[in-house]
């Protein structure tokens, strides 16, 4: 079933320096262990090519069933430094959260519907 990743996660999103990060955290253990599989760098960094522009690094928080993905080079040098919109990286997280993924049926009792004005 197709699926968009906020069905099934959380994110929070800050800025590093000239860096960002996003924190995913999935609401079921069996989603988390899914989205080690399924939601890599490759992955992330395609979605948010436009805005990683340094590539991605992705760290595991297991206790946490959380995934941190550092977005290199998405601030244009930081928030005193940039003129972008967003030089602190607080929309990046819900950037994140629109990847759409394949997820299996075995899943599907897992996912939050989306409001109707989504569907």
């Amino acid at each position: 079933m197709r699926i968009r990743l906020e069905q099934i996660a959380w994110a929070r999103s800050g800025d590093k320096g000239p860096n960002s990060n996003v924190g995913v955290l999935f609401r079921h253990e069996a989603l988390y262990r899914w989205a080690l599989e399924t939601l890599s760098v490759e992955r992330v960094g395609a979605h948010l090519a436009r805005i990683a522009q340094g590539g991605v690094i992705r760290y595991e928080l297991d206790n946490l069933r959380a995934l941190n993905f550092i977005l290199k080079d998405s601030l244009g040098g930081g928030g005193s430094e940039s003129l972008l919109n967003d030089a602190q990286g607080k929309t990046h997280g819900q950037a994140l959260l629109q990847l759409e993924l394949e997820l299996p049926e075995a899943l599907a009792h897992l996912v939050d519907p989306l409001p109707a004005e989504d569907l």
